[in-house]
């Protein structure tokens, strides 16, 4: 596994052969500081220590625990981030970039953890790329085996450990409840964000994939429904928890100034694979009549209109937009975070933001949930898999995407909850692959087309 990280890289000591996975602009320098803080610093209590992270394998199913136990310790580490998810770093792969580890061997989770992935490499390998999603963090299964191994050790237990007995974490691996995360932590706050009683929210748990942050950069609002105005303290909302009062949140403002420095330089990989230019530009000319007026255009002369698809027009799954009440965005929207109203606000947005494009070839799988595997598949509505399953980390150079199994049932064997993350189950509450039947204006040929063009954005 690889590194990509361009002129950051470089500013870290890294290889300066490395291609850029970050512009130089906005300013390096605060890009830079940016991206330190967000691996350096923890900005949450700790979730579990070196020790603890150590010993999960003694809680690993056979014949895995056998094959970790005859391991050295490097070995069983390297076993490890595979089974949770975890990126090495390159300047130190002990560490993962998902989270700070510090000099006392505390692991605090950082927004790398979902925002922190691999794209294919042209070695047939993984390139880290941060800003690209992280498709195989399986966070619930880490959380549930750092907590047994915490019990064997006597260890306490972690906010983390203690809040997902009542909030699910994520039902599939790659995807997180990370909206209700929001709406249960927020409900305990002012605008002013002083902590306050009341009741628990009622709470849609669903699944969310992360989007890539190399669309950051041409977007105003954020979020699949765009319902709220970007801005760096918008960036903080994942500190909400009670050991951090309102004067943390001033104290870091001028630190997620360059967070958002370093998000806004983050550049979508080139597809590092042969790309036939004729068929592509074919598959331009249909991406132009059929895409381009809700995803935008690309090139020279390139716009993005950022629109907003009505949800009956766009006719995916709707529990994401119905989950965030008109009642929780509002109160975003005069909270401290939008500047108490300043920032523009829409407390019922009645769709989703159509995205850009841009790496789109590098962010599978596809749509808010995570439910389409390819873009082969987003092409072909009528024969999305209904349940899928990754083949290992291997690339579908055909289909352009992770390369998966496709099933109509999960296997009867499939019984245990670590195994079935494994599995997306598309008739799952909050995980419906239907809808963005645009596709179905195009010929077979021209779908082949646009599939190649694709790899061009």
């Amino acid at each position: 596994m690889r590194a990509c990280w361009g002129v950051i890289a470089c500013l870290l000591g890294l290889s300066a052969g490395i291609a850029a996975a970050v512009s130089a602009e906005p300013p390096v320098a605060s890009a830079r500081r940016g991206y330190e803080l967000l691996v350096n610093k923890p900005y949450l209590p700790p979730d579990f220590d070196q020790a603890t992270f150590d010993a999960t394998w003694r809680f690993w199913p056979e014949p895995l625990r056998t094959q970790a136990e005859r391991s050295s310790p490097e070995e069983r580490r390297r076993m490890a981030f595979a089974r949770y998810g975890l990126t090495p770093r390159p300047d130190d792969p002990t560490r993962p970039l998902q989270y700070v580890v510090d000099a006392a061997g505390n692991w605090t989770m950082n927004c790398l953890a979902c925002h922190g992935g691999t794209v294919p490499a042209a070695d047939g390998g993984q390139t880290v790329w941060p800003g690209a999603p992280n498709a195989q963090f399986a966070l619930q299964t880490l959380t549930e085996e750092t907590r047994l191994a915490k019990a064997e050790l006597e260890k306490p237990l972690s906010r983390m450990d203690l809040g997902s007995v009542f909030v699910p974490l994520g039902s599939t691996n790659g995807t997180t409840n990370a909206v209700m995360f929001g709406v249960v932590l927020m409900a305990f706050r002012d605008a002013n964000l002083v902590l306050k009683s009341g009741p628990i929210p009622k709470m849609t748990h669903h699944d969310m994939d992360a989007p890539p942050w190399w669309h950051f950069q041409r977007k105003k609002m954020l979020y699949i429904d765009g319902f709220a105005e970007k801005g760096h303290r918008g960036l903080m909302q994942f500190m909400l928890v009670k050991q951090n009062g309102p004067e943390k949140f001033r104290q870091w403002e001028a630190e997620f100034r360059d967070v958002y420095a370093f998000i806004t330089s983050v550049q979508p990989p080139r597809y590092p694979f042969a790309i036939d230019r004729a068929l592509a530009e074919r598959g331009r000319t249909a991406f132009a009549r059929v895409c381009a007026q809700c995803h935008g255009t690309y090139g020279p002369g390139g716009s993005y209109p950022e629109r907003r698809v009505p949800i009956d027009e766009v006719g995916t799954d709707r529990v994401r937009l119905d989950a965030l009440t008109p009642e929780h965005r509002a109160a975003y929207g005069q909270s401290w975070f939008a500047e108490f109203g300043k920032k523009e606000n829409i407390n019922e947005p009645q769709g989703y933001v159509a995205p850009p494009l841009d790496g789109i070839w590098a962010s599978g799988p596809y749509f808010h949930n995570g439910s389409v595997p390819t873009l082969w598949d987003v092409l072909h509505p009528a024969q999305r898999p209904v349940v899928w399953h990754r083949t290992g980390g291997a690339f579908d150079h055909e289909r352009i995407g992770p390369a998966v199994e496709r099933l109509t049932e999960i296997p009867s064997q499939v019984t245990e909850g670590w195994q079935r993350r494994e599995y997306f189950d598309t008739r799952a509450f909050g995980k419906s692959a239907a809808g963005h039947d645009f596709a179905e204006a195009l010929s077979d040929d021209e779908r082949r087309a646009v599939l190649e063009y694709l790899k061009t954005l």
